[in-house]
């Protein structure tokens, strides 16, 4: 335990003999009592002294001149941190009982007359001495105590936080390995039937019919694929900040009245009852990323509502904002998972035979899409059963008059050349073949270094350039064929896997003409060649 302070007592008397009478009694006992000892002329310096320490009693005189002992007893006891010390006054005369209330009622202990008997004195002094330090040895504890307890709950409060913490991990978790299992099936499906309509055509038996069909399997497929893939880089990007919106001016009914329009040409919805009421506003916003948000919404509903069920699209104007709400009469979210259905890896209860497939972060991604509008997105529920519903608000902005957009003329005759960039063996031999087969004249490299010298020598109209080339990199080969007058003229096309903003500045930069992500379909390839060199021609394969 820390070393107590040793007690004070404080002497007032305005008489020099007294007081070096009365500080000399008590020196004789500091030793023994641990106890020190201040000495003060009048009363004014007793409340000086007052001011400056603690004291465990003071022994004052009653009668000084100026501030009597009365008064000095009062005023200290008017003090809120001296209220408490006693004091014992010292008298020369007897004190009738009128003295002795008048003493008691300013604050007195006790009562010592002159001459004092110093074994009274020692008495009385060791019993405020020991008092004194008994009380600060308990404040002491109590400090103490106080200080464990403060630790205790500090203690407690971090282990609550990591006890909520590791379950919150552990919760995180068990949902990351539902996801990768969902992840894994949904991969699993395209990945088994393109594996048999593959295996389907190498067969000798197999009709002309058939072999159209599995290819039209594999094509769907692959599509499917890459809706998977883009979906997970999205939420990367998103939750990483790295998405940026392109927006412009649109008509939200427009896109959403488009966007219904594919999900009946496709038959997605035809076995809902699906009502439209919508009512007209513009936003300022990013019409790939709004028709995203709308079609995971749309999604959602159609994955959790049994077929049969009904789903009702309304849109309306609320002051400065759109609200968007999409409500279905589907399985509904339980009060549990409602607060949690925006976040990442967390999916409702889902059936095997579910007629919908999908990862479950959809609505993780339309959260964050709609932020980056400037908006919202809230979910409601009534339970297990009762459906959901779905309300997105959006900024409103003023309407646009739209312009028509010239046209490029296309119709030259005739198809570029092309010089195919690839060190992936299949993907440079697939590419090729389906170039030729719609007419393309085509030769390809499979490195950098080989692709210069074959530009070089071929003197195509368009390189379509790998940027993940062994050797030099598609940046390089594009900053080399651009140095080269011989060269210099090739339109160039970046395919890479990789589509954020800061990589597409970097293909520009190193001076291609476009990127594009793979994996990329001819039809959106064809177009982009014809785009560059204003040559086009049939989009059917060549006989």
């Amino acid at each position: 335990m820390p070393k107590l302070d040793k007690p004070k007592i404080l002497v007032v008397n305005d008489d020099a003999n007294s007081l070096f009478a009365l500080m000399s009694l008590l020196a004789q006992w500091a030793e023994e009592e641990s106890y020190e000892v201040i000495a003060a002329r009048s009363g004014e310096e007793a409340l000086r002294q007052v001011l400056l320490h603690d004291f465990a009693v003071i022994l004052l005189d009653v009668n000084m001149p100026g501030m009597d002992g009365f008064e000095t007893a009062e005023a200290i006891h008017q003090r809120g941190r001296s209220a408490n010390i006693p004091i014992i006054f010292i008298t020369a005369f007897v004190a009738d009982e009128l003295d002795r209330l008048k003493a008691y009622q300013r604050g007195a202990a006790d009562f010592l007359f002159t001459p004092v008997i110093p074994q009274i004195l020692h008495a009385k002094i060791s019993v405020f001495v020991a008092l004194a330090m008994k009380n600060e040895e308990l404040k002491k504890q109590a400090r103490q105590l106080s200080q464990r307890t403060n630790d205790l709950i500090s203690s407690n409060k971090r282990l609550l936080q990591e006890i909520e913490e590791r379950k919150t991990a552990e919760r995180q978790n068990h949902a990351k390995d539902e996801f990768l299992a969902m992840l894994g099936h949904e991969l699993r499906n395209p990945l088994s039937a393109i594996s048999s309509a593959a295996s389907l055509i190498g067969l000798p038996g197999v009709s002309v019919d058939g072999a159209a069909r599995a290819k039209k399997i594999i094509q769907r497929q692959s599509q499917h694929l890459g809706r998977i893939v883009d979906d997970l880089l999205d939420l990367s990007r998103a939750m990483s900040g790295k998405i940026l919106l392109n927006r412009a001016p649109l008509d939200l009914v427009a896109l959403i009245g488009n966007c219904l329009e594919t999900y009946r040409a496709t038959g997605r919805t035809a076995d809902y009852h699906v009502s439209v009421e919508l009512e007209g506003g513009w936003v300022e916003g990013d019409s790939t990323r709004l028709e995203q948000i709308f079609s995971n919404l749309l999604d959602n509903a159609l994955k959790y509502t049994p077929p049969g069920g009904a789903i009702d699209i309304v849109m309306e104007l609320d002051g400065d904002d759109i609200v968007l709400t999409v409500h279905d009469t589907g399985v509904g979210i339980s009060a549990e998972l409602l607060p949690h259905v925006f976040d990442v890896f967390v999916q409702g209860t889902s059936t095997l035979d579910r007629a919908q497939g999908g990862l479950g972060i959809g609505l993780a991604l339309v959260r964050r899409l709609v932020e980056l509008h400037g908006g919202r997105v809230e979910a409601e529920s009534a339970g297990p059963g009762a459906g959901s519903t779905f309300s997105l608000r959006l900024p409103r902005t003023e309407r646009i008059t739209e312009t028509k957009t010239r046209t490029m003329d296309t119709s030259e005759p005739g198809k570029p050349n092309v010089l195919l960039i690839e060190d992936n063996d299949d993907g440079r031999e697939m590419m090729a073949m389906m170039l030729d087969c719609y007419g393309y004249d085509v030769e390809h490299a499979a490195d950098g270094l080989a692709g210069i010298e074959k530009a070089l020598s071929y003197r195509p109209d368009v390189a379509l350039v790998d940027i993940g080339l062994p050797g030099i990199d598609g940046y390089e080969v594009a900053r080399r064929l651009r140095a080269n007058d011989a060269t210099r003229a090739i339109r160039l096309i970046a395919l890479t896997g990789y589509g954020l903003a800061e990589d597409q500045r970097r293909v520009l930069e190193a001076g291609f003409d476009m990127h594009l992500v793979k994996p990329v379909d001819i039809e959106s390839l064809m177009k982009a060649i014809g785009n560059l060199t204003g040559k086009s021609g049939s989009t059917t394969p060549a006989a």
